[in-house]
């Protein structure tokens, strides 16, 4: 049977129907899920009438400029070719969620109200190492700045907001439902503005109640923010977990930007990463951007056709813990395929490992990680070379810091509306909004990711993998005899001062017997 073309598709596709002749806001469409999901809206539903881009100005970069970049965009590349014309339907917004009233102007204001019927929020600070002011103005604030202006769109369908899965982070048990905040939002707000930043600094803390950061804080804060002010809108609240590598879509292995795994797959590669606080036995949580996409599309869409427009409904974005691959099986099957596909720059060969002990860790950290930064950067110090390898140490080791708070915990994200997405889905739409991981080749998947990091990421391609893999065996060659060296010299010290040490002891044995007998010789003749 031949296969039916885009246009053939999107003219049987139910959602691409839905979604054809309709004007899409979209928040934070220059970050990695941003950009995704705007490639996937214009190839898989061409139709639309207008996708609004609000972008701000960025280092002086006006934002029609940056639209011309984010166009330059490789995931681009095809729909571009097939048809250049479907960039026309994109049209930028100059704006900031920081700003007044978004910083909108009043025509492009009342170009939002007059047009817009679905809202894609995914505007936010991502930051696990942000104080708090700055996560609460952009994702707090910012979403009730942009629920105020949706509240003035007389055609408005549906808001899909992107939370995350690790908005509730003192939960045992994340279920698909509101949860409220540790505080009220608005009272938080109030506080950011008016307080300084010492003293935010010091009662950070206590707000966070145990959360692990304030990115966790402020998507829970966001939250409870929406169902108290958006009441009467049409919203529902997705929760992703760890978005990593495209599985499929727009190119398999696609990957953008160092954040979460991907930066921690890079640093083992380089060999400057040896050990990571972890347990290996717990499920990785983590989700490929394009199924999370999709996932989106599908939940705007089905959340449009509810009776219940009166409500906040939330969708979890995540696999089920049975259908993934754990930690360890991760990283074992990571390590396994960098061997395969080396980085053509390394530090050091690539053989770190997870340590489900805390201590174990340290040690290793210390002896493994800083040992070697330090006589690095002595090194550099005597061949009068800037020094950097105590510097990256220490961003290695905060952000190990920062992530070990989710890979030693055993997540129970329950996903049965996620699941559900698909089922009133005709097949054809099943097949091109796939929503479904449950069968995911996780080796076929790390495969991908790898060889999209190194190419995406690092700007290596394949034509450099041959001269990676002799790297790779001159780093092994150096990295063994290293540690046969240090062995033989451990032997050796140890061997030449066990004579002196056996004297030794049998110096203090021999002294201690004769003290012994001159005592009990003392005790007989009294």
């Amino acid at each position: 049977m031949e296969l039916l073309t885009t246009v053939e598709q999107c003219e049987k596709s139910q959602i691409a129907q839905w979604y054809a002749g309709k004007s899409i806001l979209i928040t934070g469409a220059t970050g990695f899920m941003g950009k995704v999901l705007v490639e996937k809206l214009l190839r898989s539903c061409p139709d639309v009438k207008r996708i609004y881009l609000l972008i701000r100005s960025k280092k002086g970069v006006d934002p029609l400029i940056r639209k011309d970049q984010f166009f330059k965009c490789v995931i681009f590349n095809k729909i571009l070719k097939e048809n250049p014309e479907i960039a026309n339907k994109i049209q930028v917004i100059k704006g900031d969620v920081l700003e007044k009233n978004l910083g909108l102007s009043a025509n492009d204001t009342n170009v939002l109200v007059s047009n817009v019927e679905v809202i894609f929020h995914c505007a936010a600070n991502v930051r696990f190492d942000q104080p708090l002011r700055p996560m609460v103005q952009m994702n707090v604030v910012g979403t009730l700045k942009l629920l105020q202006l949706a509240e003035k769109m007389a055609n408005l369908q549906v808001i899909i907001h992107v939370s995350t899965s690790y908005c509730q982070c003192n939960e045992s048990v994340l279920e698909e439902r509101a949860y409220p905040a540790p505080q009220n939002p608005y009272d938080v707000i109030k506080m950011v503005e008016e307080m300084s930043d010492e003293a935010l600094l010091e009662i950070t803390p206590r707000l966070l109640n145990g959360l692990p950061n304030t990115y966790a804080y402020s998507k829970a804060l966001t939250e409870d923010l929406i169902c108290r002010y958006g009441k009467n809108l049409p919203i529902i609240i997705t929760r992703p977990s760890i978005v990593t590598a495209a599985i499929k879509e727009p190119l398999p292995g696609w990957i953008e930007g160092v954040n979460g795994p991907t930066g921690l797959m890079i640093g083992a590669a380089r060999g400057v990463i040896r050990s990571m606080h972890c347990n290996p036995d717990y499920s990785s949580t983590v989700i490929p951007v394009d199924t999370a996409i999709n996932g989106m599309i599908i939940a705007g869409y089905n959340r449009s056709k509810s009776k219940e427009q009166g409500n906040v409904e939330f969708c979890n974005l995540c696999i089920s813990k049975k259908a993934l691959f754990s930690w360890g099986e991760s990283i074992e099957t990571g390590k396994r395929f960098f061997y395969d596909f080396p980085l053509s720059y390394a530090l050091w060969y690539p053989d770190g490992s997870i340590k489900k002990n805390y201590y174990h860790h340290l040690f290793c950290v210390i002896f493994f990680h800083y040992f070697p930064a330090y006589l690095i950067d002595f090194l550099l110090l005597l061949f009068g070379r800037k020094r950097f390898m105590v510097h990256v140490q220490n961003k290695i080791s905060t952000g190990l810091k920062l992530l070990q708070y989710y890979t030693t915990k055993d997540w129970d994200f329950r996903n049965e509306k996620f699941q559900r997405l698909s089922d009133n889905l005709n097949q054809l739409d099943q097949k091109i909004f796939d929503a479904s991981a449950s069968q995911v080749n996780w080796e076929q998947y790390i495969r991908g990711y790898i060889i999209g990091m190194r190419t995406y990421i690092l700007g290596e391609n394949e034509d450099t993998i041959p001269q990676a893999k002799k790297v790779l065996r001159r780093l092994y060659i150096l990295d063994r005899l290293t540690k046969y060296t240090i062995c033989i010299l451990f032997f050796w010290f140890l061997w030449a001062h066990l004579e002196n040490f056996v004297e030794r002891s049998d110096a203090i044995i021999r002294s201690s017997l004769h003290i012994i007998y001159k005592d009990t010789n003392k005790t007989l003749h009294i």
